[in-house]
């Protein structure tokens, strides 16, 4: 794997660094990031990771360049960095909102590998799920793209069009399970745990159920019929969080999200 730039040191960017580092297959100076307030990476700097204000230079040494900045910046990035981008040697993977394919090679030219991808701050734990959507050049080199978020989770590929909805569900989908997981924390505060114990009960739990469906690949409700009985506390629990719209809410809430999408430029 040559040098990767991630350009925007932001919380993606930085997750994007610290789940590559922790994949164990590249060292930390083939990865650069960038950043205007450089002083704000000095946590990767300590793991060995290259950090700049420079993103001419960055582009230069690397062969994939992560686009990780906020919409409203990367026509200025890409308007800084385009006279260098050299189809030969350079993959562009945009992990962008609400940014297309085309928008980018108004840029870079068509014959540019263009992918867009969308992880999740899970990254840096090497849990992320990330869709993947390529231009015709991008598919040629979509292996190597893939194989290094292989790394940090589970992808998939899917057509551009799709890739509004793959934000939505990977990357908001961090914050909604974490709100659930606040809420059951929560009630496990009131029902008697000390507050660090009432978290790491739901994360641990949380992190089981999904185990479940990832093993096994059945329906949610398979596995809660295992533990639902007639009469009992689970099915009691399950139904008063459902007359107060815990299904409808969630599905809503992703909808909610999915409309706004296009205002974030």
């Amino acid at each position: 794997m040559n040098h990767l730039a991630i350009l925007g040191g932001g919380n993606i960017g930085t997750a994007l660094a610290e789940g590559f580092l922790a994949g164990g297959d590249l060292p930390p100076s083939s990865i650069t990031v960038t950043r205007r307030r450089v002083e704000k990476l000095s946590a990767l700097q300590k793991k060995g990771i290259r950090t700049t204000h420079d993103n001419r230079q960055a582009v230069q040494e690397a062969r994939m360049i992560f686009l990780t900045v906020r919409p409203g910046q990367v026509h200025s990035l890409l308007e800084e960095i385009a006279s260098l981008l050299d189809p030969s040697r350079h993959i562009v993977v945009s992990v962008v909102t609400n940014f297309s394919i085309q928008e980018i090679e108004s840029f870079t030219g068509e014959t540019m590998p263009v992918v867009r991808a969308m992880p999740n701050t899970a990254v840096a734990v090497r849990e992320s799920m990330t869709g993947l959507a390529a231009n015709g050049p991008g598919r040629e080199v979509l292996t190597e793209v893939e194989a290094l978020f292989t790394r940090v989770g589970r992808t998939y590929i899917i057509e551009e069009k799709l890739m509004a909805a793959a934000t939505i569900l990977n990357a908001c989908g961090i914050a909604y399970f974490l709100r659930v997981i606040r809420a059951i924390s929560q009630g496990g505060i009131q029902i008697g745990f000390h507050a660090s114990e009432a978290q790491m009960i739901a994360a641990q739990v949380a992190k089981g159920a999904a185990q479940l469906l990832l093993h096994s690949g059945i329906h949610p409700e398979e596995e809660i019929d295992k533990v639902t009985t007639p009469r009992g506390v689970t099915i009691a629990g399950l139904n008063e969080m459902e007359h107060h719209g815990l299904s409808s809410a969630l599905i809503k809430g992703i909808v909610a999200s999915f409309r706004e999408i296009d205002k974030l430029r």
